[in-house]
Parts: C-alpha cells; structure tokens; sequence
C-alpha cells in the first residue's frame, strides 16, 4: 500500500505567488494541493470491512411504475390561476407542457366553459361530421365545448373557465372530472373554480 505524506508536497510548477512569512512571524500552514487520491481499500487489506459487501437496492424500472394500476382515488387535479379573458392562453400553455413533457396529442382533450376555442369554431365551420371525426380518430388534441356529450374520456383533459354562468361551469367541473383518466387541469379564476369545484376534489 502506497505511503501517503502527512503533508502534501507542493511543486514548482505551481502558479501563483510564494507567502514569504515576515520577521518575528510563523510560516502559515500550506493549504492542499490536488493530487492524487488514496488507493481504495481492497478486500482482504487492512482497514477493509469483513462480512459480505453490501449490494444497493435495485430501483424500479420506469415501464412497471407506468404499467401499474391507477389509483382508486381518481385523476389529478391541478388549478392554473387565470383570469376568464386569459383562460384560453393559459389552457394553451398548459397543452403546450404537456407535449414538451412527452404526452402525445391524441392523449389530450381541452373544454371550454364560454366561448368555444379558435381551433374549434374553425373546424366547426367545415361541419360536424368532419370535427367529430377528427374527435374519434384521437390522433391530435382535440378542443370542444364542456358540454358537448360526444366529447368521450381522455388521459388528460383542460378545462378553459373563459366565461360561462356559474351553474354552467359546475356542471363542466364534474363532467371534465369523470373524462380525465389521470390528470384534470383547470385554467381559471381559483376563487370561483374552488367554489365550483364538486366535493372531495
């Protein structure tokens, strides 16, 4: 085993300046220079544990955490505080995270209280046979009024509190909550929504 000097050796090579100790005073102590680290201990060496090398737990691998089953307890429940005029953008926002995150689009469903979302009223406009079609497919996110009955269940559904009378938006809340498979998010006011919201969520 290799001898280690009780004090670490400086060498020439060493930049910076060199601390001449003034008369009547004590040289200061050198600090530690980098260098090399002390051999591990080995089995078997002295100073080494006896007894069997302990063996760190195994983590559990991510596919089994996704392949279990959901809680009992229902989705998730989030609050986005927004105003009911910046709902939209919020709701935006939120499906933006969620795709950045890794959710694929046609995992994700937004509800509007008030007025429908832009994507929506412009698909509507085509008629809809081709806007529910596009629902049922479920390869894109799919943006529909709170209380349109097609709208079926998703992993994820946003809800957009852009307007909408108060008996409204808690009918919506309920609705929102049974479609959601893990995760409910809900874009507006928090005094209202907190209000709205069905008992036990």
């Amino acid at each position: 085993m290799p001898l280690i000097p009780e004090e670490p050796q400086i060498h020439e090579s060493v930049p910076g300046p060199r601390a001449v100790p003034a008369p009547g005073r004590s040289a200061p102590t050198p600090r530690p220079v980098p260098g090399p680290r002390p051999a591990p201990i080995r089995p078997g060496s002295p100073g080494a544990r006896s007894g069997p090398v302990p063996v760190p737990p195994q983590r559990t691998p991510r596919a089994t955490i996704a392949d279990a089953p959901a809680p009992a307890a229902g989705p998730q429940v989030q609050l986005i505080p927004a105003s009911a005029q910046g709902a939209l953008d919020a709701a935006d926002e939120a499906v933006d995270l969620l795709l950045d995150a890794g959710r694929e689009p046609g995992e994700i469903l937004v509800l509007t209280t008030g007025d429908p979302h832009p994507w929506a009223a412009h698909e509507l406009s085509f008629g809809e046979a081709p806007y529910w079609a596009q629902h049922d497919a479920r390869d894109d996110v799919f943006y529909a009024a709170a209380d349109a009955d097609r709208a079926g269940a998703r992993p994820v559904v946003v809800v957009a509190v852009n307007g909408g009378t108060d008996t409204a938006v808690t009918g919506a809340l309920p609705g929102a909550l049974a479609r959601a498979g893990a995760l409910l998010i809900v874009c507006g006011d928090p005094q209202r929504v907190n209000a709205l919201l069905p008992a036990g969520v």
